[in-house]
């Protein structure tokens, strides 16, 4: 089981059973308000883990509106109104999988607060909360950020049998696109559950049919792009929503520390700045929070956030983003740009208790080999402007993973390749 700020996570019925879920989510009720938001994607253990977690808040006390399927960015957004929310999702993970992303007030639960949810608690028992369904603005509100899309677009929808299929279309139709839907649902769907790291060939192969193609995950915060025929970097979603963003006017900005250095350059031409903070989703929007920044994402992830409307990647609200630039020609260029550098996202299989004593004997070696490290997340090994690689902890699967970046065809897979090798000999 992966217990981390970016969710609770585990093989249902293995190391994520029944009493596990309903421990955590009591431990949850102390944290939070008297109403939660309760929803699930759409894995085949989601209704068992949801009944669980809904008799474990009640409970305590808390009155659950539960919205059924829904993805992580409407059950966040919702959260707002209603003061904490629970999705039950493994995200990007394998469908055996399952798991608890909490929020609290538009947010992640940070560092801290996941202590307490890890820790048992007790909690008062005077009353039993109250059980009911819930709708969501987050279509209504989402149409009225973009605004109408002129010219009637033609895209393409692989929802990957997940939760946006039942959101992405309808907002797209909502802002004036024309819209088509291939795997609809989980058990007609052909690829994986993450599009980071799916070939997306049913996109690829019909994406070049229409104007752009969009491939959500599981729980619809991850937006892969498809423009002819051609699947892009995740790190392009970002950068796309980035280019969006400095449109709208903002200018502050905090990408994760393995997000290419093309989105920072975007932002820097734009008259924007950026911070970096570690990586994942909390730590992103914790740094925004702390910052004042008005918007950032982790290009790993394909992970756009706008904080204004949701504090965590948006999937969706991005695919509307990016609807909106499809008659412009600034869309190209950014695209053009983010592929003049060269990214290589790669792992290497270690269980976790091997984790922090194998990076402290890599540390030593990277720091004679590059210019310049930064430990903020793992280890950071800077070889010019334009260069770079990173071997940090996952926090979500069993695995050391090796980033590496360049403008250099063919020296970020020799980058990625050495420090690869450095984690094989230093995990003993």
């Amino acid at each position: 089981m992966k217990k981390t700020i970016s969710g609770i996570r585990g093989v249902a019925g293995r190391d994520l059973s029944l009493v596990d879920v309903m421990g955590f989510c009591n431990s949850f009720s102390v944290l939070a308000a008297e109403d939660c938001i309760l929803a699930r994607d759409t894995r085949p253990s989601g209704a068992m883990i949801c009944g669980a977690a809904a008799a474990a808040l009640m409970q305590n006390g808390m009155d659950v509106h539960d919205l059924g399927v829904a993805p992580t960015p409407v059950v966040f957004r919702e959260s707002r109104r209603y003061g904490a929310a629970l999705n039950v999702t493994s995200s990007h993970n394998p469908v055996e999988w399952n798991g608890l992303k909490f929020a609290l007030g538009g947010r992640g639960i940070n560092s801290r607060e996941l202590e307490t949810v890890l820790r048992p608690q007790e909690t008062p028992k005077d009353a039993i909360g109250s059980y009911g369904t819930a709708e969501s603005s987050y279509i209504d509100d989402a149409a009225e950020l973009v605004g109408p899309i002129d010219g009637s677009p033609d895209i393409l929808v692989d929802a990957g049998g997940g939760a946006a299929a039942g959101v992405a279309p309808a907002l797209l139709e909502r802002l004036g696109c024309r819209v088509r839907t291939i795997n609809g649902t989980l058990a007609e769907s052909t690829r994986g559950p993450d599009p980071t790291s799916d070939g997306l060939a049913d996109l690829t192969a019909a994406g070049s049919t229409a104007d752009v193609g969009f491939a959500f995950d599981l729980d619809g915060d991850r937006l892969v792009i498809v423009r002819g025929g051609r699947r892009l970097s995740p790190d392009a979603t970002l950068g796309l929503g980035i280019a969006k963003a400095l449109d709208m006017g903002y200018k502050r900005y905090v990408l994760s520390i393995d997000t290419s250095v093309a989105v920072e350059r975007i932002i820097r031409q734009g008259g924007g700045s950026a911070k970096r903070s570690k990586v994942g989703e909390a730590n992103v929007v914790e740094m925004i929070q702390e910052t004042g920044a008005q918007a950032g994402g982790e290009g790993s992830s394909a992970g756009f956030i706008l904080p204004e409307f949701n504090y965590c990647r948006d999937g969706i609200l991005a695919g509307g983003l990016v609807a909106s630039m499809l008659d412009l020609s600034d869309m190209d260029e950014v695209v053009s740009f983010m592929e003049s550098y060269h990214q290589v996202r790669d792992a290497v299989a270690l269980d976790s208790d091997r984790h922090d004593a194998t990076l402290g004997r890599i540390a030593g070696r990277m720091a004679h080999e590059y210019s310049e490290t930064v430990d903020i997340d793992g280890i950071k090994g800077i070889a010019d402007e334009d260069s770079w690689v990173l071997v940090r902890a996952s926090n979500t699967e069993d695995v050391i993973r090796v980033s590496a970046e360049s403008n250099r065809p063919g020296r970020a897979r020799l980058m990625a390749d050495s420090v690869k090798r450095m984690v094989a000999e230093c995990h003993g």
